[in-house]
């Protein structure tokens, strides 16, 4: 009797898929990171079960109408030029062996254009393969989030897409987000998501955006997230810039 080959497949599919996810951590490191500011190292990871504001669902979808590629190449484009699809001004800075499971990324973020601040923080790679991969928060991050970026096909034509799901990470952050935090999160992947469907050869590319909370509740058991506060940190850390320059002159 010969023994079926059922199992040993499904068992590889498993493997290949276990190799996609970080392993777990404790405490994050952005050693592989150049050119910018390091506030996520010996941070913890904090996804939107541990944020105190309300929680929100959004996606942000693009039709590559008339591009002939594929889900693969998109997201082999994206990772590779992740940055360059940025809005103006606003800065990630990825590990030197790019989008990989268990990476971390740094950010420089301007909260509100023209602002004078910068948010200095970054991100996990959570998951990540052919069609898709996923960033988590660490601590102190304004929103405490899993956010994914995917292409598919629908019909002939690939679809990109960015969805989150987000809470403001403490009460401060919740009050900015409720007041302009919100709106400019959506004008930044609505952004992301023009330029690259424009990058692939798309021509006047629209986004669609489906923005939902789905738990108008607040957790404040999480108040004390405002302890590793980014924006904060990030406000005290330019008020002291000219302290610091005049210490390193003397």
């Amino acid at each position: 009797m010969t023994t079926p080959t059922i199992e040993p497949a499904a068992n590889e599919r498993v493997n290949r898929d276990e190799a996609n996810w970080a392993q777990p951590v404790d405490r994050l490191s952005a050693a592989g990171v150049t050119g910018a500011y390091d506030a996520v190292s010996g941070k913890r990871v904090s996804g939107p079960l541990q944020g105190f504001g309300q929680l929100w669902q959004k996606s942000f979808t693009v039709r590559l109408e008339g591009v002939d590629t594929t889900p693969q190449a998109v997201i082999a484009t994206w990772k590779t030029h992740f940055a360059d699809f940025w809005p103006r001004g606003q800065r990630f800075y990825a590990p030197l062996s790019g989008i990989q499971p268990g990476e971390v990324g740094l950010l420089e973020i301007q909260p509100v254009p023209g602002a004078p601040i910068r948010l200095s923080t970054g991100v996990l790679v959570l998951y990540a393969d052919d069609e898709s991969f996923t960033f988590m928060s660490p601590e102190g991050h304004t929103l405490s989030a899993w956010i994914t970026f995917s292409a598919r096909r629908d019909g002939d034509v690939v679809v990109a897409e960015a969805s989150a799901l987000e809470r403001p990470s403490d009460p401060f952050d919740d009050l900015a987000y409720s007041l302009i935090g919100n709106r400019q999160n959506d004008k930044f992947w609505q952004a992301t998501l023009r330029n690259l469907a424009a990058a692939a050869g798309a021509t006047a590319p629209v986004v669609e955006t489906v923005s939902v909370c789905i738990d108008r509740k607040r957790q404040w058991r999480y108040w004390r997230n405002v302890r590793n506060s980014a924006t904060l940190r990030s406000a005290r850390r330019t008020m002291t810039a000219p302290v610091r320059w005049i210490t390193r002159r003397g």
